[in-house]
């Protein structure tokens, strides 16, 4: 669900340093090796991204579907039908490897890496937009 809040520059601003934080991590990590957790934490990222994003519009993600519902509302800033789709996917994956611990393979990582940084980058793009 997604809830009206106060405008939070400050919080949206710590999650924008942890994505930061945790794509640097990811820089170091032997892909190949590490391809479960390099995704999830790509999945991450996004996540921060996004929630410091609308949090600038005054808006926040809460309960059972908070992750689904906030892919859901980067339509509003002009995500197109198949970026949000891929995100579902990227959700679903991260939940199956994070709570039933089902491997993400290297091959999807390589293939859709490209992909997660474009919407990383687009995400970022957003949020400083909106800082200025």
């Amino acid at each position: 669900m997604i809830i009206k809040v106060k405008i939070d520059k400050q919080k949206s601003e710590s999650l924008f340093e942890m994505a930061n934080l945790r794509e640097e991590y990811i820089s170091h990590l032997d892909l190949d090796k590490f391809s479960p957790l390099v995704a999830e934490d790509y999945y991450e990222i996004i996540k921060e991204l996004a929630s410091a994003l609308i949090l600038l519009d005054g808006f926040k993600s809460i309960g059972e579907n908070s992750h689904k519902d906030l892919i859901d509302f980067l339509e509003k800033y002009k995500f197109s039908d198949g970026e949000i789709v891929f995100l579902h996917d990227l959700r679903i994956k991260r939940n199956k490897s994070s709570y039933e611990g089902k491997r993400i393979d290297y091959s999807y990582l390589k293939e859709k890496k490209g992909k997660i940084e474009e919407i990383i980058k687009k995400l970022k793009t957003l949020i400083k937009n909106k800082q200025k």
